[in-house]
């Protein structure tokens, strides 16, 4: 690697967070990678404009929360866990088509470990194409591709991915 790629690799190089979950959770969504601004505030969608919590907060009949805290009680609260398909990877920018040489997360352990498991949510279609690259779907789980929360996903209403993420709740 000359100088310029190793440059390139150090700027562009992410790492995902552990996962959000306890050993209740029975529903599991699964994004890519933290994009930049997740990155940058050390939470799962950090970004302003995506709506991922807001998704959950209705979807839960729940108040939306404000702080991380909050965020991730709401989830445990509802049994459910959030984590990444890719422990880390190459991306310049935040856009899942960006993403290359990925490595994957543990998801077999995690799924071992969490024996209440029932669902496994992917949010957009490239956590599940990931998801199918490395992984053989477990016949006692549920797979729901969802409408990614993303804010690059512009053409698909805040009610749509409501009423498409509602199955993560009504199907447990």
């Amino acid at each position: 690697m000359n100088e310029m790629d190793n440059q390139y690799h150090s700027t562009h190089f992410k790492t995902s967070f552990d996962p959000i979950s306890d050993l209740n959770t029975e529903v599991l969504i699964l994004g890519t990678l933290p994009g930049e601004k997740s990155l940058e505030l050390h939470e799962y969608y950090a970004h302003p404009r995506n709506k991922f919590w807001q998704i959950i907060a209705t979807i839960t009949n729940d108040k939306s929360p404000s702080t991380y805290e909050e965020k991730k009680k709401l989830l445990i609260k509802h049994k459910m866990g959030v984590w990444d398909v890719a422990h880390q990877a190459i991306r310049q920018g935040s856009l899942d088509s960006a993403i290359q040489d990925e490595e994957p997360n543990d998801l077999n352990t995690f799924i071992s470990k969490h024996k209440h498991l029932k669902i496994i949510g992917f949010n957009g279609l490239k956590s599940e194409s990931l998801y199918d690259k490395y992984f053989i779907r477990k016949p006692n789980i549920q797979y729901i591709v969802l409408p990614s929360s993303s804010p690059a996903n512009a053409s698909t209403s805040f009610e749509q991915k409501c009423k498409a993420w509602s199955q993560l709740i009504t199907n447990k």
